[in-house]
């Protein structure tokens, strides 16, 4: 049975989520949860709480059962635009450059393998 957890207009470019996403998809949980854990990039520490969240989501389902015991693995990870903040920078000869502060959802699902 699958778990699932979401991380919902985290302030991040999507792109830059999609990076750490596409090192976790498809790899056991607790090797998953080593790496976001000594990651350098900043976003790896949400996407961190996300999964251990995805996990206890999965234990509070499959009752008496532990996800180390079980051999879970992330089956789904995927990252999604959020709103965009639009913000106006000052530029030369009084124009303006337009600033987009993107932000991402993303989704994990956790299945046994």
């Amino acid at each position: 049975m699958e778990a699932v957890a979401k991380l919902r207009n985290y302030p991040t470019s999507p792109r830059r989520m999609r990076l750490l996403a596409d090192e976790i998809r498809g790899v056991d949980v607790e090797k998953a949860l080593a790496l976001l854990e000594f990651h350098p990039q900043h976003s790896a520490t949400p996407l961190l709480k996300l999964l251990k969240s995805a996990i206890n989501n999965w234990e509070q389902k499959n009752e008496g059962q532990s996800a180390a015991d079980a051999g879970l693995k992330v089956k789904t990870i995927f990252v999604d635009g959020a709103r965009t903040l639009k913000r106006m920078l000052p530029a030369p000869q009084g124009r303006a450059y337009r600033l987009r502060k993107r932000s991402n959802h993303v989704t994990i699902i956790v299945d046994v393998k």
